[in-house]
């Protein structure tokens, strides 16, 4: 038994890991080792120790995904431009920005230090993306490696939330702890120059993400491509809508930290609560997103299912467990269903979103996508400061009540795609 387990041919490595994929996706670990680190110790800094009131710190994430979605968008149409390459190393240059918050006693120039750099980070994330799916041509493993990305990007996140946990418990001022995080930062850069796709060239007609747009323009002809293309665009306007909806969800992570922290009365909780969601969700982009399949309408009623109706589930759970106060193990339930939520969403949205780009413009599409997300998130974020003024049931309630709204528009557009998906199917047949 011994010798026919280690005489078995070993199992092959996905062709989606190349070096370009393992550039951009340690770049993103790194990128969030540094920021996520300011991201989960900003709320109680500005709030604990500044002693701002919540609402601040809900228009200080308001402002930053406010201005990102015209960052976002800017970005992934200038990144067609310029290349995005080029794009993507600028935008991330300046991501440190953010590690320099505390270094100021005075509130506003604090959360215009973290607006700034998270204005670079929206900036480069279409490129990003755009350089990922130009990565891997086949539309089919394109969710396989955008849960890989999504897995070290949030992983990197996980990390530094523990980091910051660490150092607090070891009474490190929030000044040291986030000036630090411009190393793992400059190394996120150093990591993408890396990358060798991504460079500007010329058009050629044809969707540079190699989407199932263009496929379908090669396999169907007349009446089943006009059939496949109203489909696609119809999913595509499906997904963006759906993403100012989740944007309308996506609060700040700080948030469950400030909601667990003041329920335990202990900071170590809240940093808890925030490890708890980018480990959770960094598992489920590396163990199940590769996983859901590679239909669009598949992959459309995975994101609604377990995507957006599981964020509103975790968000229902954690008013829930605050309203009738339920105790920490629920609180924290909810936070891990979040994460789970999360990796889903993060892993199929691009994916999808490259599947149904517009032709010779991957960078707008994404850009599309992240102003559709950035646009709602600044609704969403000023909504869960105000609203968690009366109370934090109050504010999760809300954000459980748009993530349903979110994934009743994306599984709507699933018979569309169906039919579409059928009609090519029979074209390419005959």
């Amino acid at each position: 038994m011994a010798s026919e387990a280690t005489n078995r041919p070993a199992r092959p490595s996905p062709s989606w890991r190349t070096h370009d994929v393992w550039a951009i996706a340690g770049s993103a670990f790194f990128a969030d080792l540094g920021y996520q680190a300011v991201l989960a110790g900003f709320p109680l800094f500005l709030v604990l120790s500044l002693h701002q009131p919540t609402w601040e710190y809900g228009l200080a994430s308001a402002l930053s995904y406010g201005g990102g979605a015209l960052f976002s968008y800017a970005g992934g149409r200038l990144g067609d431009r310029i290349g995005h390459r080029r794009l993507a190393l600028v935008g991330n240059a300046a991501i440190p920005l953010l590690s320099l918050s505390a270094l100021v006693a005075s509130p506003a120039w604090a959360i215009g230090l973290l607006t700034g750099g998270w204005w670079a980070r929206n900036l480069r994330s279409p490129s990003r993306r755009a350089m990922l799916a130009e990565a891997v041509p086949a539309s089919s493993e394109r969710p396989a490696a955008f849960g890989f990305l999504h897995a070290l990007d949030v992983g990197g996140g996980a990390l530094a939330g523990l980091g910051v946990l660490l150092a607090l418990l070891d009474h490190v001022a929030f000044r040291w702890i986030f000036l630090v995080t411009a190393l793992p930062l400059a190394v996120s850069t150093l990591a993408l120059s890396r990358a060798r796709v991504g460079r500007k060239r010329a058009t050629t007609g044809r969707d540079e993400a190699g989407g199932a747009g263009a496929e379908r323009g090669r396999a169907g002809r007349g009446r089943a491509t006009a059939t496949a293309q109203l489909s696609d665009r119809r999913g595509r306007r499906a997904l963006l809508v759906a993403a100012t909806l989740y944007g309308f969800t996506f609060y700040s992570a700080g948030f469950p930290v400030l909601t667990v922290a003041q329920s335990s009365g202990h900071l170590s909780d809240g940093l808890a609560a925030f490890l708890l969601l980018q480990a959770s969700s960094a598992a489920t982009g590396y163990l199940l997103c590769g996983r859901l399949g590679t239909g669009l309408a598949r992959q459309f009623t995975r994101l609604g299912l377990l995507g957006y109706l599981g964020t509103a589930a975790g968000a229902g759970l954690i008013a829930l467990a605050d309203g009738e106060h339920l105790g920490l193990g629920v609180l924290l339930l909810g936070v891990v269903v979040l994460g789970v939520a999360l990796g889903v969403v993060e892993s199929l949205e691009p994916a999808t979103m490259s599947t149904l780009g517009v032709s010779g413009s991957s960078g707008r599409s994404f850009g599309a996508l992240s102003a559709a997300r950035s646009t709602g998130t600044f609704v969403g974020n000023l909504a869960m400061g105000l609203l968690y003024a009366i109370g934090a049931d109050a504010a999760y309630g809300y954000a459980a009540a748009v993530a349903l709204a979110a994934a009743a528009v994306v599984l709507a557009a699933v018979p569309a795609l169906r039919r579409g998906e059928h009609t090519t199917a029979g074209a390419a047949v005959s």
